[in-house]
């Protein structure tokens, strides 16, 4: 039906036709690029970097003395609980932050989902565009202009001449038209693994984020509760060597912990590697079809320019026929 609507003897129906998709492509394109310039996943990062060596400073720190809790000594657990309460309020602080970046992330992934629904149904719109004025271009190509052409032979007049060439220019820039369309639905079809690679990004950022939250700052907190019941405990001579043990136990559980997740923690921040690569691949797949245009373009340029010296050919044939028929 909108194949139909489709005036081609009008310029400004092919100058225009598909405009408004294209720019709601172009406008969608930035706003994409906006969401993904202000994404600060190092910042997070760094945060998260901040948690695991607020935790190793502490086990550093009482590496050095902790054996010396258990001579009885009261001011050492009091050390032990300053700096306790020292690392639990800068690792409080790093927490608050982290919690308001997750709340964001999940709100951008929200809106990712959305960006992605536009985009589709942005590339459904312009592959309508394209498809009916395939459909009008053939019709046209079909039907009309043979019978352009039959007129001008039948009337060797060279307006009908000129009609059938003026027609003829209309189609091709129409057909180039579309071949525009056809490239801005290619940027709409490679938005959208780009929207949900960034939307995995903000997703795993989350997970990352959750994991801190619930599993290693409760973990060290319930690690620090404990080695302080023991060290009170500890006063007790008749438990010494109970306490000594248990202690142990704790601080090789303790560095474990810390250790994997310290390990995991660099292991999911070097992940971004990859997502670097995915888009410099992708970046250069933009730049090869870029060229690819630019190919194509050249090719139409040179038939047209030979399509313009046919035409004053047959111009200058059908002119000398029409002067020899004078004589």
């Amino acid at each position: 039906d909108f194949s139909k609507q489709i005036d081609l003897r009008n310029s400004t129906v092919i100058l225009q036709y598909g405009a408004g998709a294209q720019k709601k492509i172009a406008d969608f394109s930035e706003m994409a690029l906006a969401n993904v310039r202000t994404k600060d996943l190092g910042e997070i990062g760094e945060l998260l970097s901040g948690v695991v060596y607020e935790l190793k400073k502490f086990e550093e720190e009482e590496e050095k003395g902790f054996l010396g809790i258990f001579k009885k000594s009261s001011n050492k657990i009091e050390a032990m609980k300053s700096k306790y309460d020292k690392a639990e309020v800068n690792i409080n602080k790093i927490s608050g932050v982290l919690e308001a970046h997750q709340i964001q992330l999940l709100k951008d992934a929200a809106m990712l989902d959305k960006m992605y629904d536009l985009n589709k149904n942005y590339y459904k719109e312009l592959s309508m565009y394209i498809l009916a004025g395939k459909k009008k271009l053939e019709k046209v190509r079909r039907e009309e202009l043979p019978v352009l052409m039959e007129k001008a032979r039948l009337s060797n007049l060279p307006e009908d001449a000129q009609a059938v060439n003026d027609f003829v220019s209309l189609c091709d820039r129409f057909e180039k038209k579309i071949h525009d369309l056809e490239l801005t639905r290619m940027v709409s079809i490679q938005m959208a693994p780009q929207i949900r690679l960034v939307q995995s990004n903000d997703t795993i950022m989350s997970e990352k984020i959750q994991s801190t939250l619930v599993n290693t700052i409760p973990l060290w907190k319930s690690q620090m509760v404990l080695a302080l019941g023991v060290n009170h405990s500890a006063q007790a001579a008749q438990a010494q060597r109970e306490v000594t043990d248990m202690t142990n136990e704790l601080l090789k559980k303790n560095a474990a912990i810390l250790k994997m997740a310290t390990v995991e923690t660099a292991k999911e921040a070097e992940r971004s590697i990859v997502d670097i690569q995915t888009l410099k691949q992708t970046n250069e797949s933009l730049i090869s079809t870029l060229d690819e245009v630019v190919r194509i373009q050249a090719e139409g340029r040179q038939k047209r320019q030979e399509a313009e010296t046919e035409l004053r050919r047959m111009e200058g044939e059908l002119r000398e026929r029409l002067l020899q028929m004078q004589r």
